[in-house]
């Protein structure tokens, strides 16, 4: 972080979540919507997590059970009827009212706020001292749209327009309000008693606690915040904006720490996806949550990981998919069409194309020929299959698990294996070749025949 929470005082923060949603068309929760596979929400609370917030409280409202599992992060409270966002803050009065710090005024659908933005923020607050009461963060906007307007003087916030009810000239001010605040929390609920709806939309504005301040005695400051953090989402356009936004974030970190994309925009991550240095990315790779890939590894083009680590020196696809629980050994090898589910690869291992491992252990310098397929399900329950140390597992073949192939074992092709294999021992599993001589021809002699005859 560039600031720093040292002398920061105690920080409490207010989530407004009460909307509808009603643009989103879902009957899912707005805030649950995901961002690099993490619901917005979480990104927030991962935010928050960063400045040591003391008491977070949730605004809820529409929907308020999906939001149920919050619980443990915040207090929920239920704002209804929802008559504002300045009412919405008034329903935190109960959690916080005793609370002597700064509170953080942030919204549920404006996910990408990073925490040094908010340390700065709380830091323009105290060094005006204790006669200010809150900083505001502004934005300039590339279209101002309907956006409301920070009126300001030199350093000094003198009041927010909402749009609505500006003037031709604040609406050209090019100074954008997005909403996010720090108050000093002594103060907050105390201004929001005195904010009044007489507005065209007849409402209890949050932003009206600027003016409310002055009339006080109490100033408010400002400062300016990147437009891509304070971006919010009302529709599923919008969430394909962030999603965009956020990835270019981590494509741009990825390839800071080190790691080759030969196509950034074509690569699509995860909120915790984890590289290592000197690893090369192919065009159009997915990463799903919760992948690890240590350094010096290759995944080809059109790959989808989830679930899944692989170790030094690796290499996975192209259009390979490796699932949850897969663990990909240093230096062993996942070639073209093969899915990996729930299976650990030994150390030089080769799986080079066309073969499906669920629920297996394959042992080091094993080769898996193409085509074959670990048998792990039988209807109702999973079985391991187990591959031992340089074992060779011809083409076509299909392990009906349980089933063990011990070390330096030999499965010839096109096998159907159903008992274990003794370390060396070759195993065969097929029906014997017969040889029918002239067949073919005379087949094709009678059929031709027949056809003329039609």
């Amino acid at each position: 972080m560039s600031a720093s929470l040292k002398d920061t005082p105690s920080l409490a923060a207010v989530i407004l979540a009460a909307g509808k949603g009603t643009r989103m068309k879902s009957g899912l929760h707005k805030v649950l919507h995901p961002i690099g596979g993490l619901p917005m929400l979480d990104h927030l609370f991962l935010s928050l997590d960063e400045l040591n917030v003391e008491h977070s409280v949730l605004i809820v409202g529409a929907q308020k059970e999906q939001l149920a599992a919050y619980e443990q992060r915040a207090d929920l409270v239920v704002q209804s009827p929802q008559l504002g966002t300045g009412h919405a803050v008034q329903q935190a009065q109960p959690v916080l009212g005793d609370f002597e710090g700064v509170a953080l005024i942030l919204y549920g659908d404006v996910p990408l706020i990073r925490p040094d933005t908010l340390l700065s923020l709380v830091k323009a607050l105290e060094e005006r001292g204790k006669d200010c009461a809150m900083a505001v963060l502004g934005f300039k906007a590339k279209d101002p749209a309907h956006y409301g307007r920070l009126i300001v003087d030199d350093d000094v916030l003198l009041t927010i327009r909402e749009w609505k009810d500006a003037t031709s000239s604040e609406r050209a001010v090019d100074l954008c309000n997005s909403g996010i605040m720090a108050v000093r929390a002594p103060l907050l609920f105390d201004l929001l008693a005195d904010v009044d709806n007489d507005n065209a939309a007849q409402e209890y504005y949050l932003t009206d606690i600027v003016a409310v301040a002055d009339r006080k005695g109490f100033k408010a400051v400002y400062d300016i915040a990147p437009e891509d953090e304070v971006a919010g989402v009302n529709s599923r356009l919008d969430l394909s904006a962030l999603e965009k936004q956020y990835q270019d974030r981590k494509r741009q970190a990825a390839m800071e720490a080190g790691v080759t994309l030969i196509d950034p925009q074509s690569v699509t991550f995860s909120f915790d996806t984890d590289l290592g240095n000197d690893v090369l990315v192919e065009p159009n790779v997915v990463f799903g949550p919760n992948v690890q890939v240590a350094s010096n590894v290759v995944i080809r083009a059109f790959s989808h990981l989830e679930g899944c680590r692989i170790e030094t020196g690796a290499s996975v696809g192209p259009f390979a998919r490796i699932r949850p629980g897969a663990h990909i050994g240093p230096d062993a090898k996942i070639g073209n069409f093969v899915e990996i589910k729930n299976s650990e690869l030994g150390q030089g291992a080769k799986v080079s194309h066309l073969t499906y491992l669920g629920d297996a252990v394959v042992g080091a310098d094993a080769n898996i020929g193409a085509g074959t397929i670990s048998c792990n399900y039988d209807g109702f329950f999973k079985y391991k299959t187990e591959i031992g140390a340089g074992a060779f597992i011809g083409s076509n073949s299909a392990l009906v698990a349980p089933v063990k192939i011990a070390d330096g074992a030999i499965i010839g092709a096109g096998s159907v294996i159903t008992s274990d294999v003794a370390e060396g021992d070759l195993a065969v599993g097929r029906g014997k070749q017969k040889t029918i001589k002239g067949w073919a021809k005379a087949f094709r002699e009678r059929m031709q025949a027949k056809k003329k005859g039609q």
